[in-house]
């Protein structure tokens, strides 16, 4: 029974590499932001001398909400393939990210919980300059949702940092 008990655990272990089309799917999805910013940043540099303070604000915060999901993917696509997955050996690298090597799971929930927020408020923002275009429900759904956002931040910031204050023999730090 050993023998089998480990097999199934090797074939468990190793499904972890299923993950690596989903984040490879995430690279894709990247490429195709970069040329979506690169659209917009040319529509913007075409228009920009016709449009009116509000709509240039629009359009900058449209970028920024590009940049922001980029942000988002390359921190999952890096700390999950490397949580998750395998390490990535890049030591010799110059380049290496700040936050390289250091978000765990809980970690990296919390930075994309931030993150949905950061671009939550973006649409927030964008829906109060439009805010003559937009009925007062969708105004005040929009306020509910990213509120939603910012307790479910908070709530994760909270256990993860009960939990992350925990010794292995459960005493605090």
């Amino acid at each position: 029974m050993n023998s089998i008990e480990r097999a199934v655990e090797r074939v468990i272990f190793a499904s972890r590499w299923f993950q690596v089309p989903l984040y490879l799917g995430l690279v894709a999805v990247l490429v195709m932001l970069a040329a979506k910013f690169v659209l917009e940043l040319g529509h913007l540099s075409v228009e920009l001398w016709t449009m009116g303070e509000s709509s240039v604000v629009l359009a900058v915060l449209t970028l920024v909400d590009v940049v922001m999901v980029a942000n988002l993917i390359v921190m999952v696509v890096i700390s999950g393939y490397e949580n998750f997955v395998s390490r990535l050996e890049l030591e010799d690298a110059a380049d290496k990210l700040s936050w390289f090597g250091k978000l765990d799971a809980g970690s990296l929930k919390i930075k994309l919980a931030s993150s949905i927020v950061a671009i939550s408020s973006i649409h927030l923002l964008k829906a109060f300059l439009d805010v003559n275009d937009i009925p007062n429900d969708k105004v005040l759904l929009l306020i509910a949702i990213h509120l939603t956002f910012i307790a479910s931040a908070l709530l994760l910031a909270y256990l993860d940092r009960m939990v992350g204050h925990r010794r292995p023999d459960g005493d605090r730090h």
